[in-house]
């Protein structure tokens, strides 16, 4: 794995309109990715994953930031664009709507050869991408359709799409999320596999943290357009430190620590970010008296809390405040 960064986020917002106010579906993102890496990018429905993933691949332009590949900074010209998408692609949740039902798979992994005009043999590098993605002998898969073949071929089919293109990044929005469970090892093993062959980096989009628990070297939390955690994977989930983490990993088997936590409250809305701590409003430190037995709650209702750039770290007074004890 490389030291240099392959992916730079640096101060990403992305906005929606809408009838109270522009939703901040992406507010204030830093993250950094390097070669080789897999990245989990966690959090509940809303929380702002796909909508970050969108904006690191070009589909979605934020209002705010910059999104670096390899030190270039992503410009939205139509060149600019296709050249970036050249190097990051996306693996789409749901394979069958990933393809054209009119295209056979030949020339579903071909189309991204000639847009880009790829150099070289269009029908070796097609074979060689299928075979690849482990649908072999690739020959006969040309002449067939989506239909015609199952939906863990679907993904494979997908993911050659991509990797015919001999990206740098891969971005995985819930790749399994849609496969039979007997499928999802096979797709993850072959995810893991391309990444050892080829360096290839990884974000994968997810709300199942077993699935990051199996698969990813980093995890990043993400709640209400912010990353609030993030750090190695063991150790973010053996201790988490965001109350937020702590709570989606009470109710994951294997890894829970403790008691399910119920979150009380009301669910994220981006259109209404609370001041603050932009969770405080759901958190059982707040609720509980916790935050204000250690001195910290009229912080976590009017702090901004901060995220260490590197290393295991948790936007939360409340982590900051252990620190202090014990420094």
């Amino acid at each position: 794995m490389s030291d240099a960064p392959l992916l730079e986020v640096e101060r990403l917002r992305v906005q929606y309109p809408g009838r109270a106010g522009p939703a901040r579906a992406v507010d204030g993102v830093d993250l950094e990715m390097r070669a080789g890496e897999i990245l989990a990018l966690v959090g509940e429905s809303g929380s702002g994953k796909t909508t970050l993933a969108r904006a690191i691949v070009g589909l979605q332009r934020p209002v705010a930031g910059v999104v670096r590949l390899r030190g270039r900074p992503l410009r939205y010209h139509r060149r600019a664009l296709r050249e970036h998408r050249r190097g990051v692609q996306m693996i789409f949740q749901d394979p069958s709507g990933a393809l054209n039902a009119r295209q056979t798979i030949y020339e579903a992994v071909a189309e991204g050869v000639r847009v880009q005009k790829l150099p070289g043999d269009e029908e070796q590098l097609v074979a060689r991408a299928l075979a690849d993605a482990g649908l072999r002998p690739a020959e006969r898969f040309f002449a067939r359709y989506p239909h015609e073949i199952s939906g863990g071929q679907r993904q494979r089919v997908v993911i050659a799409g991509a990797m015919v293109l001999r990206p740098a990044l891969l971005v995985a929005d819930e790749p399994v999320s849609s496969l039979d469970a007997s499928v999802r090892g096979e797709i993850l093993a072959l995810m893991l596999r391309l990444v050892r062959e080829t360096d290839v980096g990884v974000l994968v989009v997810t709300h199942d943290l077993g699935l990051a628990w199996s698969i990813a070297d980093r995890v990043a939390v993400m709640y209400l357009g912010r990353i609030v955690e993030q750090g190695p994977t063991e150790r973010l989930l053996a201790e988490p430190q965001h109350p937020y983490t702590r709570a989606l990993l009470s109710v994951v088997p294997d890894i829970a620590h403790g008691q399910a936590q119920v979150l009380t409250g009301e669910l994220p809305d981006p259109t209404n970010i609370p001041p603050g701590c932009r969770f405080h409003p759901r958190c059982p430190l707040v609720a509980s008296g916790e935050a204000a037995r250690l001195g910290i709650e009229a912080r976590c209702r009017g702090d901004d809390p901060l995220l260490a750039a590197a290393g295991h770290s948790a936007a939360c007074h409340a982590v900051t405040a252990a620190r202090l004890e014990t420094a």
